[in-house]
């Protein structure tokens, strides 16, 4: 494993644990040459999945998309990076349980939202708007009052 600070090859692990999802190992590393830390995850490697887009093209599930779409929904609030990931991983856990090798996006949107919900009611409406395309603020005025209710 290569040092993120100087690509040093020399690191070694100095803690390991499982993760919060049980689902992975979480390993504390230090660099022999420059001192730092850091952190990895060990998963367990999957069967690829397919994502179907609204326009009928498919491309390979991407944690990095809905971990940027998370991180934009919650920018500015006050929402620790901790429950961030606690988050994306309980997303990604809920896509993989479905045991399907394809899934459409809009699958994935729902369970983001279901989790968004629950995370931070700021970042669920501002994902919803892009998601859910609202056309106008009585569209965006509807999706408050069901998150009201």
């Amino acid at each position: 494993m290569k040092c993120p600070y100087c690509n040093a090859e020399n690191t070694r692990v100095i803690d390991s644990r499982p993760a919060n999802d049980n689902c992975s190992i979480r390993r504390r590393r230090e660099c022999d040459d420059c001192g730092k830390r850091f952190t990895t995850y060990e998963k367990i490697e999957t069967i690829p999945l397919i994502v179907i887009k609204k326009d009928k093209n498919r491309e390979a599930y991407d944690r990095k998309k809905i971990q940027d779409g998370i991180l934009s929904s919650c920018h500015k609030r006050p929402v620790p990076i901790e429950k961030i990931e606690e988050t994306i991983d309980a997303i990604e856990s809920d896509i993989f349980h479905l045991e399907r090798r394809e899934i459409s996006s809009t699958d994935i949107g729902e369970i983001v939202m279901n989790h968004l919900k629950d995370l931070d009611e700021v970042a669920y409406v501002r994902f919803s708007s892009v998601y859910r395309e609202f056309k106008d603020v009585n569209t965006f005025m509807n999706e408050l009052k069901k998150l009201l209710n």
